[in-house]
């Protein structure tokens, strides 16, 4: 019986090191600052649209932590079909 656990860092994720991880890192790092923006800012009308305040650190931690999930869940996916 496989036994399922929640990580915010997708077992997806395990086995890329190096440059890839930094640009990995990176890019999943400003998606999540974007998606937060998106919905604190642009949907909830929270924060400033012109500077950046200590609301907008908040704002990109909860959208990486809405993101991972999501993006481990697409590239688990995408190595089963290599695997098969």
């Amino acid at each position: 019986m496989e036994s399922t656990s929640f990580s915010l860092i997708p077992d997806a994720f395990n086995n890329v090191e190096g440059v890839k991880s930094w640009i990995l890192s990176t890019l999943l790092g400003l998606a999540g600052a974007f998606l937060g923006w998106l919905i604190f800012a642009k949907g909830l009308g929270w924060g400033d649209d012109d500077i950046f305040d200590l609301g907008s650190i908040f704002g990109a931690i909860i959208g990486v932590i809405i993101l991972l999930p999501i993006v481990g869940f697409i590239a688990k996916r995408a190595n089963k079909g290599k695997a098969a």
